[in-house]
């Protein structure tokens, strides 16, 4: 019997029961795929701010490290503890910087950054390297160029380029161009042996450029492990972008948060407006059901779990539109797909059957009604 009332009530008002489910199912999507978005998208501001380089530098305590130079030089070794010490994932150079006499074409003092070169587009994804298959290895002479110094010396990939440092001489040949939209652009990358021979500094480092993935208190936790390793030596974040990306989280996660919030409230009003057409509509029918003997718990219990029917069907619907919604949103914001999880289904249905409960409030109205007054027509 309780089936059969349940089906009938379903049954019974098609159109505003099929409004309270597209209700129900648009929130449900909205709240989905703003909850696949914020769990996300801390992976995903990581791997574009990551992208822009490295946010953690290993120097001597006297570094200068936004001019990328030191008083102190640093024993390559440094290198073997800085990579056991940081987690898998993260990547770590090591650089020394001169300055050398750059001839060819054009003659000009240029700044030399010596590193891993077959690193550096690991290191920094966004820049451009043109004119060359692959990255340089680490043993060879040839050099990255970066595009302003490329104009200014009038070389190209391809064309050979002559350093000198005092009495120290090294002949190479220009491998790529590098775009980097910075300082890089100014400057010519060679292997780190070749830039040790010209600082007159053969196995010495300035300092250790680190990319670190992760969310600002993960690079914060890294930063604290190299530091208790090297404790002689200045272990610092780039505040330009940890901050800069803790802001950004910070703002998005304010923005996910407070438009889940405004979507409930909307769902929750259009189904508190549909519930209480439906009690005014019930009364009659609530009135000859206590006629008849039916206790008020049993009606109640018809309707909470028609409402219940309604929450799970709209959280069902609005999850899988979710997916489709927030991997829209990942494209969109992050050229990358949103990984929908499933853990977000759960909670999706948890809040909806609140929307659904919150709005069914108007059904508690219907304990009011007297069979007697239902039975004269009133």
């Amino acid at each position: 019997m309780f089936r059969r009332l349940l089906w009938h009530l379903l049954r019974g008002n098609r159109v505003r029961m099929a409004v309270a489910l597209v209700a129900l199912t648009s929130g449900g999507a909205v709240i989905s795929a703003l909850l696949n978005l914020n769990l996300d998208v801390s992976r995903k501001l990581s791997a574009e701010f990551r992208s822009l380089g490295a946010n953690v530098v290993v120097s001597a305590p006297s570094s200068s490290v936004a001019a990328g130079n030191s008083s102190e030089l640093l024993d390559g070794s440094v290198m073997q503890t800085v990579e056991r010490a940081v987690p898998s994932g993260a990547l770590a150079s090591p650089y020394i910087y001169t300055v050398a006499r750059a001839t060819s074409a054009g003659n000009a003092d240029v700044v030399v950054a010596g590193t891993w070169l077959n690193r550096l587009s690991q290191m920094a994804p966004s820049w451009k390297i043109s004119g060359q298959a692959s990255l340089p290895p680490g043993d060879s002479a040839d050099c990255l160029i970066g595009e302003n110094a490329s104009e200014s010396l009038k070389v190209s990939a391809g064309s050979k380029i002559v350093l000198k440092s005092q009495d120290r001489v090294e002949n190479l040949t220009v491998a790529g161009v590098i775009n980097a939209g910075g300082s890089a652009d100014n400057q010519i990358f060679v292997n780190l042996p070749v830039a040790q021979a010209l600082a007159g500094a053969p196995g010495k480092i300035q300092l250790v450029q680190l990319s670190v993935p992760g969310s600002p208190d993960e690079i914060r936790a890294v930063q604290s492990r190299l530091q208790s390793a090297l404790p002689a030596l200045a272990v610092k974040p780039i505040p330009q972008i940890t901050e800069a990306e803790g802001k950004l989280l910070g703002r998005i996660r304010f923005l996910v948060v407070s438009t889940a919030v405004l979507i409930l409230v909307l769902t929750s009003l259009c189904v508190l407006a549909i519930m209480a057409a439906l009690a005014m509509e019930r009364r009659k029918d609530v009135g000859l059901m206590k006629a008849l003997g039916g206790s008020m718990q049993t009606v109640l219990r018809i309707f909470l779990a028609e409402v219940g029917i309604l929450a799970l069907a709209g959280a069902i619907l609005g999850y899988v539109g979710g997916i489709f919604l927030s991997i829209w949103m990942g494209h969109r914001v992050f050229d990358a797909s949103i990984t929908p999880r499933w853990e977000v289904f759960p909670v999706t249905v948890a809040l909806m059957l609140m929307v659904s409960l919150a709005g069914a409030l108007p059904l508690r109205l219907l304990g009011n009604i007297r069979p007697a007054v239902i039975l004269r027509g009133e």
